[in-house]
């Protein structure tokens, strides 16, 4: 599915103001960024509009400022962050109001090639809930719109839709196209066998996301704390192991919609029990290893056990496309990370082309360090999420068309 919208490399924006919409929202611990991988992930876009003699001005959100502006969620560290690995000046514009004096007058007095930066978008109210006047603000200070913050695209604000009402000149930077095309293509193009690998705790979170990938992929597997509600559909004891009680005849459903398809469903044939939740996280903890048919009623499944690892890891040798998201276990837990790195071990160990969707899976795959093994590593969860499940993302849908 190559996403048939405007690039960048389609726009001329020579002597033209450019807002750019970037996903900016890195972590911050007492004011200092701890890990800069969204900002890096943004400089292809800059670096390109900065050459093609555009005025870049970039608008990010960063964390959830309840009441309005707070200096803890101030973009300042990224200005700082960002000017050091562009090797140029990067101009703050530090308004509570994001578009305010500062912002207007470093606007006006913008090069060619000149890097602006807006302050934290949430700062003002209307933003997650796209109102003007703040959509407006926003778009008068530019004549061109780059969306490229995948990790945002799944929601209509102010800075990722609102502004494209005022707006007319639009396109998708790198990010975003990268994110297309590997997720797009994956889900929609994919190359055979393709397999996708479901994880993380809830299966609320996933519903949409297991419908639609049974129709698209050759083998499903399903492990983290979600798989004990289709062990439990099953008719199997789970003991205290997680589960969605409200969801066992959807499980039900999809098993048998698997059958019906003729795909194979692979759910954990053992599984690494504890007495209860490790507790810190962290902590040490007693495991044992047993097969889903005896999991003791006093105790709960925190990972997938290693017949398990074998089998799913089995499943990816031969497959020439995977996508995965979520762990497969406590994976925060040294000793219940075993499943997660199992199956991260697997996708880097395979030919096939390895999308990682985001969030948990994401942090594990970047913490547990087979990064550099994936073909892609989605900046986005929720978005990557959604876009599995097929949905249109209102970031996206705002582009202009070729």
């Amino acid at each position: 599915m190559q996403l048939n919208k405007v690039s960048v490399d389609d726009i001329n924006v020579k002597g033209k103001k450019v807002l750019v919409r970037v996903d900016f929202n890195v972590p911050l611990k007492d004011g200092v960024i701890t890990n800069d991988n969204r900002i890096t992930a943004a400089l292809p876009t800059i670096k390109k509009l900065i050459a093609d003699g555009g005025r870049v001005i970039l608008c990010s959100h960063l964390g959830k400022p309840k009441n309005g502006p707070e200096e803890k969620f101030s973009l300042a560290p990224v200005a700082v962050r960002l000017a050091e690995l562009l090797g140029q000046d990067v101009v703050f514009a530090n308004d509570d109001e994001v578009v305010g004096e500062n912002a207007k007058k470093a606007v006006a007095e913008m090069k060619d090639g000149d890097v602006v930066l807006l302050q934290n978008t949430r700062f003002r109210k209307e933003e997650t809930k796209n109102l003007e006047p703040f959509s407006g603000e926003l778009a008068s200070l530019a004549e061109v719109f780059v969306m490229d913050a995948f990790g945002s695209a799944h929601r209509a604000h102010c800075s990722t839709a609102g502004v494209t009402d005022h707006i007319k000149d639009t396109a998708v930077g790198y990010l975003m196209q990268k994110e297309i095309n590997y997720l797009g293509n994956a889900v929609e193009t994919p190359v055979r066998p393709f397999v996708a690998i479901l994880g993380g705790a809830k299966v609320a979170d996933k519903l949409n996301v297991i419908s639609n990938l049974l129709e698209k992929c050759d083998t499903l597997i399903i492990g983290g704390g979600m798989a004990y509600t289709f062990l439990k559909a099953q008719g199997k004891e789970v003991g205290k192991s997680l589960v969605d009680d409200t969801k066992l005849d959807y499980c039900k459903e999809m098993m048998k919609k698997a059958d019906m398809l003729g795909k194979q469903l692979l759910l954990p044939v053992d599984t690494t029990i504890a007495a209860s939740f490790p507790d810190p996280i962290d902590g040490p903890i007693e495991v044992s290893n047993v097969d889903v048919d005896a999991i003791p009623a006093d105790m709960e499944g925190l990972d997938i056990g290693t017949k398990t690892q074998e089998l799913f890891a089995e499943a990816v040798k031969n497959a020439k496309t995977v996508v995965w998201n979520g762990p497969m276990g406590v994976f925060e837990n040294p000793t219940l990370a075993a499943g997660t790195i199992a199956v991260a071990k697997a996708l880097a160990e395979t030919d096939a082309t390895t999308i990682i969707g985001g969030g948990d899976s994401a942090a594990a795959v970047i913490q547990l360090g087979f990064a550099d093994k994936m073909s892609h590593i989605s900046t986005g969860g929720g978005a990557s999420l959604e876009y599995l499940e097929g949905k249109t993302l209102p970031g996206i849908a705002v582009i202009a068309d070729k």
